[in-house]
Formats: structure tokens, sequence, C-alpha cells
């Protein structure tokens, strides 16, 4: 009775699957950029890929900034049983 249950995401191959799903649906939204009409305030959200390149150097800037934080608020290991 000690069966562990086995999800679809714990095999190898299936993550390689989701992980390259992720890649192409990405470039098919790349590609089809220029063909959607956009109305918006500013000229550079016009550009092509923009909300792609600032999300991604939004995300890689928000981890960079935790980084930096967790060096502030570290606490010591033992902090709670002092």
């Amino acid at each position: 009775m000690s069966q562990t249950k086995s999800y679809w995401l714990d095999r190898k191959e299936n993550v390689t699957k989701v992980y390259w799903a992720v890649w192409i649906v990405c470039g098919v939204l790349l590609l089809i950029d220029p063909l959607i009409h956009k109305h918006e305030a500013f000229g550079f959200a016009e550009w092509f890929g923009f909300f792609g390149f600032f999300g991604f150097f939004a995300c890689v800037g928000l981890v960079l900034a935790a980084k930096m934080l967790r060096k502030i608020l570290k606490r010591a290991e033992d902090y709670y049983e002092r």
C-alpha cells in the first residue's frame, strides 16, 4: 500500500515537451506581433516585440533586485532561537 502517485510532470519527456511548447508559443506570438494593429498612447509601445522584451527585462530586474534585498534583509540562521 505504499505506492506513490505518479504525476505527468514527473516524467522527464513531459517536462521537455512543456518546455518546447512554451518556446513555440512565444515564437508564434512574436511572429504575429507585426500583424496586430495596436492603439497605444506612446509610440515606443508599438515597436516590434516591445511587450515581450519589456516583460523579460522586468522579470530579470525583479530577480536581481530580490537578490540584493536578500543581502539586506537576511537574518542569521539561529535568529528565532535566540
